[in-house]
């Protein structure tokens, strides 16, 4: 598990975490406590993850296609 601030982490590295969390905890040897630090880190991933979706989706939402599918009304978004 990384040591790194769920909320610095790029959406990638997130849902790598995220996949590496649920292989160990669908192995079912990790003992009780530490399943349960790994539930908790998965739950904060997963809503990372989810965040960034919805940050992709509102992006790419202002975003806008003339009749020819030529991209108009386009905003510079802050891509922080």
């Amino acid at each position: 598990m990384s040591d790194t601030p769920v909320d610095k982490m790029s959406f990638e590295d997130a849902m790598r975490e995220l996949e590496t969390v649920v292989g160990q905890l669908e192995k079912g040897d990790v003992p009780l406590e530490d399943s349960i630090k790994l539930y908790e880190r998965g739950a904060e991933l997963k809503a990372h993850c989810a965040k960034k979706l919805a940050e992709a989706e509102e992006k790419v939402a202002k975003l806008t296609l003339d009749g020819n599918g030529t991209p108009t009304g386009t905003e510079m978004v802050d891509p922080g």
